[in-house]
């Protein structure tokens, strides 16, 4: 109950410091370190006990220490204690051993920091280990000789071994008893640094007559409770006599030494004289037993007294080492003096970099200042040799920044592009300030993951492609590719073909596009003729969230196929009629025919025309133009020549393979149109041509016939009408009063027709090939129909005379026919 009193008293105590330096904490850090708190507890205390509750100390909740991912942070490789999240406790973790965590320093304790995240907060958490009397003291022989004189004189000091407790403070090395005994007393010295040791002091002359030899044990013991303690046997040889013991010439010696000098460096020399003569005058030198441990870092010639580097020394461990060297004489007389060591350090510890957190892969938008790391970078040097700067190697867009005192956080320095550096080594070296200086590297690998923020490119600002007209539908056209710089989703494209019309219809009736590939298919056959290229735009459009796009203008041209054959346009083939050129007889060389007119809907090398004479009734007397078609007599015309000619002319295009009209010219060669006449009447004519023709005829006749008809009807039913208007008038007794309408003529009619009507009457030798055509009239005129029917004659007499015309006509064709 006192224990746990006293653990509740210093734990209040030290909460109370712990307060104090939060304030001094907040001036010097600028607030990065938010609190500071210490605890006391016993060693050797079992895993799982209670340390303090960190939550309650720091005025922390729950929620905050694990959203923080509070955790502990400490250089050392054993972790003493652990931080339960769930309940804001800390607890031991580790059988805590204050000798073995500080040897004979006080206060002991052990300093870490609990790190949260989130902000960045660092608390230091100090563990004081208060001392349990768990270690008696040992004495690093279990016996202990000595050769002393018997004419020693009274007051001769010998040392003695001294006892190695553990322990500190009260638990610690005590006091010194001596065995009861005659001839030796016990006097106990405190060194400089709080240690004890203890002299046997003669108080009584020796005779070795009497006592050749003393048997005494040396008790050491602590002050703890219980108290502990620990023996050595004393044996003491009693010599003849010598009467001088050595002295040294210095009390204190003192020396400094480089750590890590190598073994056999000579430190200093001690020196002591005896004034005896022959052997009890020689002096050996020897390094009394002292603390465990420091006997073995030095080596002393026991005749000379120089001491040199017995192994390397760490200054890191031993800042300064004190210990005694003893002088005797043969006659077993001694001195001793103090020798005092301070080691001065080197540069010999490189900085040590530990990595409290990394993150890896960071987002390529992450904005500049982006924390990725938190480091801890401790140098066990002291002074300049342990002062550490952190940087990063090469030219990279990341930099560290030191937040708290040995802390420092990487963070991004700049924007990062993926498509530029999608992985990164960042290189982070620490380096101590000594001479020369000490560094050391630590690697991190950066992965840096995609966001959308590359649209789809196009190798070319715009794609163009032909295909023969005549084409498969589907057959493939050419293949668009936009390539996205982005990776995994975000760089799949897909494509899509824009709305638009061509010839008033959606592109969708012309081509088709593979959303995957972006292969661009026809949908129909083309027809150059009818289209000889059209545009549309490609849309490439990539599998990010949002998704990015882009355009591009793809131009189809339609090549041209010789699929059309030439078309004649003069002269004018027909099924029924007889189209013949006359040739005088007086006509010359060169003598200009007639001319076949054709064209080819076909473009280029496929409409380039030929005209040749396939046949003839006199090949000697006619020639057609091999590129104008133009007919020619090639020698003079005579009356032996027969007057109907024929002539079958080719036309042909140069298309591959070429494509071809035949047009029929018939040739009269006459001087008058009688001899034609007479000669072309034997022609056939064509009985399907004269059975349409007279068909129309009376389909004509019987619409006229009609249309007389039902204007008689509309004639009386008005004169009915105003007959019976004019009968009602009379009877209701008004007076009428005759209206005359104005009369109106046709100034431009002449003859038989009150209408001018413009007609033509083509006619050929053969009068069953004739033909009549109807032009339209050049004006109107108004027929006006007055109450009293004064113009239905005139009515009557029009349509009567528009009739016998048709009449007529009709009659002129059978005729002809």
């Amino acid at each position: 109950m006192e224990f746990k009193e006293h653990r509740r008293v210093s734990g209040v105590r030290w909460r109370l410091i712990g307060t104090v330096h939060i304030f001094i904490f907040i001036f010097i850090f600028l607030q990065q370190a938010e609190a500071q708190i210490r605890y006391s507890i016993s060693e050797e205390m079992k895993k799982g006990s209670l340390v303090g509750n960190v939550a309650q100390d720091l005025g922390l909740d729950l929620k905050r220490l694990r959203s923080g991912r509070a955790r502990i942070v400490t250089g050392e490789n054993i972790q003493y204690t652990e931080l339960k999240t769930d309940k804001g406790i800390l607890v031991v973790n580790e059988r805590i051993d204050r000798e073995q965590l500080c040897g004979d320093l006080t206060p002991c304790s052990f300093t870490f920091e609990i790190l949260l995240e989130n902000p960045m907060e660092l608390h230091p958490v100090t563990i004081e280990v208060l001392d349990v009397n768990d270690n008696a003291p040992t004495f690093q022989n279990s016996r202990l000789h000595f050769e002393i004189s018997e004419s020693a004189t009274l007051g001769s000091r010998f040392v003695l071994e001294s006892a190695d407790d553990a322990d500190v403070g009260a638990n610690g090395l005590q006091n010194y008893i001596l065995t009861p005994n005659d001839n030796f007393g016990l006097k106990q010295h405190v060194n400089p640094d709080g240690s004890k040791y203890a002299e046997m002091v003669l108080q009584k002359h020796l005779d070795r007559e009497t006592e050749p030899r003393l048997a005494l044990k040396l008790l050491a013991v602590d002050g703890g409770t219980p108290q502990k303690s620990g023996t050595v046997n004393i044996h003491v040889n009693i010599l003849d006599a010598n009467d001088n013991a050595p002295v040294f010439n210095q009390s204190v010696y003192r020396a400094a030494l480089i750590e890590n000098a190598p073994k056999g460096t000579f430190i200093l020399t001690v020196n002591a004289t005896d004034v005896d003569s022959a052997s009890n005058g020689r002096v050996t030198y020897a390094i009394t037993k002292s603390k465990a441990g420091i006997a073995s870092l030095f080596d002393i010639d026991e005749a000379t007294g120089k001491i040199y580097v017995g192994k390397e020394i760490d200054f890191e461990k031993d800042k300064k080492v004190e210990f005694r060297v003893e002088a005797k004489d043969q006659g077993g007389l001694t001195d001793s003096c103090k020798v005092e060591i301070e080691v001065i350090d080197v540069n010999d510890n490189a900085p040590v970099i530990n990595v409290m957190s990394f993150t890896s892969p960071v987002s390529e938008d992450s904005p500049a200042g982006t924390t990725i790391g938190i480091i801890n970078v401790r140098d066990t040097d002291s002074g300049q040799n342990g002062h550490v700067t952190c940087t990063v190697e090469g030219n990279v867009p990341f930099k560290i920044k030191s937040n708290v005192r040995n802390y420092y956080v990487l963070m991004t320095d700049a924007a990062l592009d993926r498509e530029h550096m999608s992985e990164c080594n960042i290189t982070v070296i620490a380096s101590d300030a000594g001479s020369p200086p000490l560094f050391t590297k630590r690697t991190f690998y950066l992965k840096v993951s995609d966001v959308n923020d590359n649209a789809p490119i196009f190798p070319q600002s715009s794609y163009s492609a032909s295909i023969s007209e005549n084409n498969s539908p589907g057959a493939s056209i050419l293949r668009v590719n936009g390539n996205d710089p982005d990776e995994n989703q975000n760089a799949r494209v897909s494509y899509i073909l824009e709305d638009c019309d061509i010839s008033g219809s959606p592109v969708s009736d012309y081509v088709s596009l593979n959303a995957e590939s972006g292969v661009i298919h026809a949908v129909r056959s083309f027809d150059y003729e009818q289209i000889k290229d059209f545009h549309f735009r490609v849309i490439a459009q990539d599998g990010g969230s949002p998704p990015l796009s882009s355009k591009v203008s793809v131009k189809i041209l339609i090549q041209d196929q010789n699929d059309n054959p030439p078309q004649v346009l003069y002269p004018v083939q027909t099924g029924g009629s007889l189209v013949a050129e006359m040739v005088p007889r007086s006509a010359d060389v060169g003598y200009l025919v007639s001319k076949v007119v054709a064209v080819d809907v076909d473009s280029g090398q496929n409409a380039w025309l030929s005209y040749k004479l396939q046949k003839a009734t006199d090949r000697a007397l006619f020639e057609v133009g091999l590129q104008n078609g133009e007919i020619r007599t090639i020698r003079q015309v005579s009356d032996k020549d027969a007057v109907k000619q024929r002539l079958a002319v080719i036309v042909e295009d140069n298309g591959q393979p070429s494509r071809s009209a035949t047009v029929i010219v018939n040739v009269a060669v006459a001087d008058s149109f009688p001899e034609v006449l007479s000669e072309f009447t034997d022609f056939p004519h064509d009985k399907e041509y004269n059975d349409n023709l007279t068909f129309y005829l009376v389909l004509a006749l019987a619409v006229v016939s009609f249309l007389f008809i039902t204007c008689l009807v509309v004639i009386i039913s008005v004169k009915i009408y105003r007959w019976r208007q004019s009968r009602i008038l009379y009877h209701s007794g008004l007076p009428v009063i005759p209206y005359y309408p104005p009369r109106y003529s046709d100034t431009l009619g002449t003859g038989t027709l009150p209408h001018v009507y413009n007609y033509e009457v083509c006619r050929t030798t053969d009068s069953g090939k004739s033909g009549v055509k109807y032009m339209q009239p050049m004006t109107q005129s108004l027929i006006s129909v007055d109450g009293d029917g004064a113009d239905t004659p005139q009515v009557e007499k029009q349509l009567t005379e528009m009739l016998s015309m048709v009449l007529k006509l009709s009659l002129a064709h059978f005729v002809f026919s």
